[in-house]
């Protein structure tokens, strides 16, 4: 092998090891370590290997293999067929001594270390003589804290969506880049879930004393990414970080005044944090160190469906920008102008580009320590009031609960939006016990100070079908008044259902909308629905109760 310069492509060939049914001189290209190629890493026999190919190479080559089409700015738009969403069952966690005692076992199905050797084996095999791509890539914007992720991938448009994804190292870097955890994604492969221990043909499963992942018979990009985020939610805690399924932003020109927003998908964490009077850190996963806030990422994923450039701008703008990753949209076959309204194939349909398409965005991903923290919940029963402030009591209350509604295509089968309670606001990525989260935020909020609100992004005057949902203008003229303090002299009420304290009364918002019963046509009605909420947050909430100090316990809803 020659290397023909730094900013140059290393390239090379020889003759595969591959069994003899797969023997031919392949070649590999791309600039790399040469001490870190694939068989380096003991998996040969494979086609030709890219490795760390750019956004344009990669969108010529997905071209050239009919993976996509391409679009209006050279966006590059996909379909990932039956799989729109993420997998959640059929991700799974390999059990050895290492992490027996400290995976939540009751959300993360096991696979026995046998089954993850028997599937690494037949995937190798499955991979042998065809075309692979890597990318070598970093999770975490703080170095203090960053993993090494390298990602092979079957598709050249998987390569380019998880090279916007992640963060990108500078070219020179590659040079001596070595991974400390792989990322193997094969869609062709199916598992056999008898010999490889897992639930069906779809499979995701995490090794961690052999520091690898394996995804196989999904198409679905955002795997990608979340296996990387789970990977982060196990390994951070043990240095004392909070990783947070979370977007984040701060005043411009002041990083100190930081505010985070959880949320699950749907809830609006992108769209409400593109704030373009604040600077953006990130949309969707952050760690909370002594030293504040960092982005794991690079880009941002955000759902397209209605997405409209009069409400959201500098979103819409990124679905003709080059390089933009446009999922399951429909589009016109001539002009290939995109149809925000039609959700025929996906209401989970999304674009993926990076974080410096959107012009606030912070160059370096880092902020302080968050002064406010939003817990977003998307309320189908049309109970809970647009804002809320909490003591820190019951912020960790309603972290462990994660009370909100799956949005329709978000997940495989959820088709309308689905009362649900996700602990920390994202239990399919959650591999610790929630009270490991949930005591590192109220640790973190005791240390720094922080102010909690819950903001209410679902429906009001009604359920899901008979309501409407909060308009988003009252939803932003809250949060502004939030985040710059305007909150604090305003007078509150104490909810009675969930002791809570509301604003009586916000500039700009009309007051029936503080108090959810006066927008329902039937008081009555929202008493029982009300009623009911209650009581699902009662039955919720009765497994963290052995697991919680006093008063976590009496700030609990009964």
């Amino acid at each position: 092998m020659t290397l023909k310069g730094r900013g140059r492509s290393a390239r090379f060939s020889q003759t595969s090891t591959a069994p003899c049914a797969y023997r031919r001189i392949h070649m590999t290209s791309g600039r790399v370590n040469p001490q870190f190629r694939l068989e380096d890493q003991k998996i040969n026999g494979l086609g030709n290997v890219y490795y760390n190919l750019m956004e344009p190479a990669l969108i010529e080559t997905a071209l050239k293999r009919n993976e996509g089409v391409l679009g209006n700015g050279g966006a590059f738009l996909v379909t990932t067929g039956k799989f729109t969403g993420r997998s959640p069952k059929d991700k799974h966690v390999v059990r050895t001594d290492s992490v027996n005692d400290t995976i939540w076992w009751d959300n993360n199905a096991e696979m026995s270390p046998e089954g993850f050797d028997a599937l690494y084996d037949d995937m190798i095999e499955h991979m042998q003589g065809k075309d692979y791509f890597v990318q070598d890539l970093v999770g975490g914007a703080d170095p203090r804290h960053a993993i090494n992720v390298r990602m092979v991938t079957e598709l050249a448009w998987h390569g380019l969506f998880i090279r916007t994804m992640l963060r990108r190292p500078e070219r020179t870097d590659l040079d001596d880049f070595i991974a400390d955890f792989t990322v193997i994604n094969c869609p062709s492969f199916q598992a056999d879930p008898k010999k490889h221990d897992c639930r069906s043909e779809t499979v995701i499963a995490m090794n961690f004393d052999r520091k690898m992942i394996l995804i196989g018979g999904t198409e679905y990009a955002g795997e990608n990414k979340k296996s990387v985020f789970t990977l982060l939610n196990y390994l951070l805690p043990e240095e004392g970080i909070m990783p947070m399924h979370c977007s984040a932003n701060h005043a411009t020109g002041n990083p100190v005044d930081t505010a985070v927003f959880f949320g699950l998908s749907g809830t609006g964490k992108t769209t409400l944090s593109a704030d373009p009077q604040r600077t953006l850190i990130g949309d969707d996963e952050h760690g909370w160190s002594n030293n504040g806030t960092f982005n794991f990422e690079g880009g941002c994923y955000a759902k397209t469906i209605n997405l409209s450039s009069e409400a959201e701008p500098e979103i819409y703008a990124t679905t003709t920008k080059f390089g933009t990753v446009i999922e399951n949209m429909v589009f016109d076959e001539e002009t290939r102008e995109l149809d925000f309204e039609d959700d025929s194939l996906t209401a989970n349909m999304r674009c993926a580009y990076p974080l410096h398409y959107i012009s606030n965005a912070s160059t370096k991903a880092l902020g302080g320590h968050p002064k406010n923290i939003i817990m977003l919940t998307c309320d189908a029963f049309g109970v809970l009031p647009p804002i809320a402030r909490l003591t820190p009591a019951q912020a960790m209350y309603h972290f462990l609960s994660g009370f909100t509604s799956k949005v329709a295509g978000t997940e495989r089968g959820v088709t309308e939006p689905e009362p649900t309670f996700s602990t920390c606001f994202g239990a399919p990525f959650m591999p610790r016990r929630p009270e490991v989260y949930g005591n590192l935020l109220r640790e973190k909020i005791a240390q720094h100070g922080a102010t909690c609100w819950l903001v209410n992004t679902g429906w009001t005057g009604g359920a899901y079908g008979t309501g409407s949902r909060m308009p988003i203008k009252a939803t932003r003229a809250l949060l502004t008044a939030a985040l710059e303090g305007a909150l604090g002299s305003v007078a509150y009420r104490k909810d009675p259902n969930f002791g809570f304290e509301v604003p009586v009364a916000v500039e700009g918002v009309p007051d029936i909308l503080l108090d959810p019963r006066r927008t329902w046509d039937n008081p009555e009605a929202y008493d029982r629905q009300a009623a009911k909420l209650v009581a699902m947050f009662s039955d919720n909430f009765a497994q963290y109760l052995p697991f919680i100090d006093d008063d976590v316990r009496a700030a609990a809803i009964s």
